[in-house]
């Protein structure tokens, strides 16, 4: 299927400074893809010539197959990090104002204004001015203001700063449903948490470049370090297992008399055989399971260049 968006040699620079060098990248339909990278890295060059807030020197981006024109901009939804409410107006005359800029009546953006307000329980917040909301509520109305004409493309830059827990969750919870219904969500954050949970592919610029890309789950396992997690019961003053050569054991304990754990690296080509037969001599596992590098393990690695790009 062709991807929603396709980013081919992107090239962006400003004076000297290079922010984007060759950017080459695919962003399926129906997906929540994260875009991650440091700061000054070239992340809100490639969302600004994604929205056409500013020209590339060089490349192309396709929206479905086709260079992306002034059209499409009305099929995308796009909240800043830095965030663009006025704070004279009310909230619902300013939600009513955004949707209209991109092609709603007044009255379809009533009605979907008034199923979003009910959703994220903010019914009475209608005639309230920005300049009386806080930083989390302020961003509540921020979100929807970019969902609320059902885009094909939704791009979020850090959309969970100034929400708790509760109302991030409420948010992570509306970004997957989106997904589901449809659209693709292009997703930019520093909080490699959120990346787990939410994203489905990831994209990390780092210095103009992209040195890392794909699915969230074959990323981690193309980093694996032949980590591995064991638990297992034996009889309280049962032997050591006897490790085959080349295991190493990182840390070892007894959570309970007779509850054995371990965190083992296991020399290539081992099979899980041959660790648990030790096992089976001198009691019965419990768990058994390999650890893999988590996103911000990659992340802080490749950026401090002790990973190989791609």
């Amino acid at each position: 299927m062709e991807p929603l968006l396709r980013i081919r040699g992107l090239k962006k620079r400003y004076g000297a400074h290079t922010a984007l060098d060759g950017i080459d990248l695919d962003i399926p339909r129906a997906e929540v893809f994260g875009l991650l990278g440091p700061n000054g890295a070239g992340k809100t060059s490639l969302i600004r010539i994604i929205n056409r807030i500013v020209e590339a020197d060089e490349g192309q981006v396709l929206f479905l197959g086709k260079p992306i024109g002034p059209e499409d901009v009305q099929r995308i939804g796009y909240m800043p990090e830095e965030r663009g409410l006025y704070q004279k107006m009310e909230v619902g005359e300013q939600a009513v104002y955004f949707a209209r800029l991109k092609g709603m009546t007044e009255a379809a953006a009533k009605t979907a204004l008034k199923e979003w307000f009910e959703r994220f329980s903010i019914e009475s917040w209608w005639k309230k001015k920005v300049e009386e909301l806080s930083k989390g509520m302020a961003q509540k109305v921020q979100f929807i203001t970019t969902v609320v004409h059902r885009p094909e493309l939704i791009i979020l830059d850090e959309p969970f700063s100034g929400f708790d827990p509760v109302n991030a969750d409420l948010v992570k919870d509306e970004i997957l449903r989106l997904s589901r219904e449809g659209a693709t969500v292009l997703f930019s954050t520093h909080r490699m948490e959120s990346v787990e949970s939410l994203c489905s592919r990831i994209a990390l610029i780092d210095r103009s470049k992209l040195v890392l890309q794909g699915p969230v789950g074959e990323v981690r396992k193309r980093y694996r370090e032949q980590l591995y997690r064991l638990e297992w019961s034996a009889a309280p003053g049962s032997s050591e297992p006897l490790w085959p050569t080349g295991v190493e054991i990182l840390e070892r304990s007894e959570v309970e008399p007779g509850h054995h754990r371990a965190r083992l690296r296991l020399p290539t080509g081992l099979s899980n055989a041959d660790v648990l037969r030790p096992i089976l001599e001198v009691g019965e596992p419990l768990f058994f399971e390999e650890v893999l590098p988590s996103i911000h393990e990659i992340f802080v690695r490749t950026v401090a260049g002790q990973t190989q790009p791609l």
